[in-house]
């Protein structure tokens, strides 16, 4: 009777945290999955934004580095770390047209 009794008393709490973990949890790690996958396939040409805030459009991206150069306005470029970018707006690794003619 006792044993019963103090399981039942840390059920809400079991519950709470399972709760927890399909509510907040697992979406996040699913969106920091997708992020890291998008950092990974950066290309020349795709509008970015910063941790700090900043929209820019990278302009050299290298496989395996870490490092990437934005433009954050018309001749004015720095150097970033992929880990700083916090969000991708648009990418050139997705087609923008998919069935039409290419643009000349």
């Amino acid at each position: 009777m006792l044993a019963n009794s103090g399981i039942i008393s840390f059920l809400p709490m079991i519950l709470v945290f399972v709760v927890f973990y399909f509510v907040l949890i697992r979406p996040q790690q699913a969106r920091q999955k997708e992020l890291k996958a998008q950092l990974n396939a950066l290309r020349r040409g795709d509008r970015i934004v910063t941790s700090g805030g900043i929209i820019g459009v990278v302009q050299l991206a290298r496989e395996g580095t870490k490092e990437i150069e934005i433009e954050i306005a018309p001749g004015v470029k720095i150097q970033l770390m992929r880990e700083n970018v916090s969000q991708v707006l648009t990418s050139t690794a997705k087609p923008a047209n998919d069935g039409g003619k290419p643009a000349k």
